[in-house]
């Protein structure tokens, strides 16, 4: 008897959704590489399609320039000076929003999200006019406090999802065999936590050192960033190369930090570091 033959029905093919992609891709991709080649072309006039001569002209003339150097320096010690402080305070107090229960808990742990549910600009604004009275207008640490406010969101939130996903039974066995509390934290609650905590640590990193508006309403003149320094480009130089070459500079970062993501975490405890 000859096996019976079942029909399948021919898969469809998403058009809508190629088309999608497509798109996307394109609103993503076709900026970068139109920047990435300005930032490499000495002469490009209309109407030609690509530039007619590459060369790397206006790198040397932009990294000659010594407000690209302060600016460069000056965005790193931001980034790593408000990563550092952003960890010592909000790490302690994500560790106690998931272990510890207290009066206004609740009310306290959404109070860290308001300042992501209004208009960011008109936050600083107000503080900025704090700050002034405070003579911290202009300088390095009054940057330094108004980048914290912006990684509230990461350094409290996603540390909090992490030490509540940590399995308490191991935690409880270890004390029960004679571990010392900060054993238990450091052989047992740290390794699990770890891979998000890190999560958040490298968004942290990466949302201040691209940062604009605090950085730019708190300040300036005196301290330039390189996101603050791109836009003064864009804005005052005639030649378009300047700003581009900055760009491709500001995407160093991102590409460092996906390499670090890629080798310091691995892809599960990435993902889990988002709640995935």
């Amino acid at each position: 008897m000859a096996a019976a033959t079942t029909y399948r029905e021919p898969r469809r093919v998403d058009w809508a959704g190629i088309g999608f992609a497509v798109v996307l891709t394109l609103c993503i991709i076709l900026p970068l590489l139109v920047v990435g080649t300005w930032a490499f072309a000495n002469v490009w006039r209309y109407p030609s399609v690509l530039p007619q001569e590459f060369g790397l002209r206006y790198w040397n003339a932009t990294l000659a320039r010594a407000d690209v150097w302060t600016a460069i320096t000056t965005s790193i010690s931001l980034a790593v000076v408000v990563t550092l402080i952003s960890a010592i305070i909000c790490l302690p107090a994500a560790f106690a929003f998931a272990r510890l229960q207290f009066p206004g808990r609740s009310i306290l742990f959404f109070s860290f999200l308001a300042g992501q549910a209004f208009p960011k600009f008109g936050l600083l604004v107000a503080i900025a006019g704090i700050f002034l009275q405070l003579n911290l207008i202009g300088n390095f640490w009054g940057v330094v406090l108004i980048q914290l406010v912006g990684t509230l969101l990461f350094m409290i939130w996603i540390p909090v999802a992490a030490f509540q996903g940590v399995d308490r039974r191991m935690e409880e066995a270890a004390r029960d065999v004679g571990a010392s509390p900060l054993r238990v934290f450091w052989s047992i609650t740290l390794p699990q936590a770890g891979p998000t905590i890190g999560a958040a640590v490298l968004l942290t990193f990466v949302n201040t050192f691209y940062e604009t508006e605090g950085a730019w309403l708190i300040g300036a003149p005196a301290i330039r960033t390189m996101p603050v320094l791109m836009i003064s480009f864009i804005n005052n130089q005639p030649v378009i190369q300047y700003g581009a070459v900055l760009s491709v500079l500001l995407w160093i970062p991102s590409f460092f930090a996906l390499l670090f993501a890629r080798r310091v975490i691995s892809g599960g405890s990435f993902a889990r570091g988002f709640g995935a």
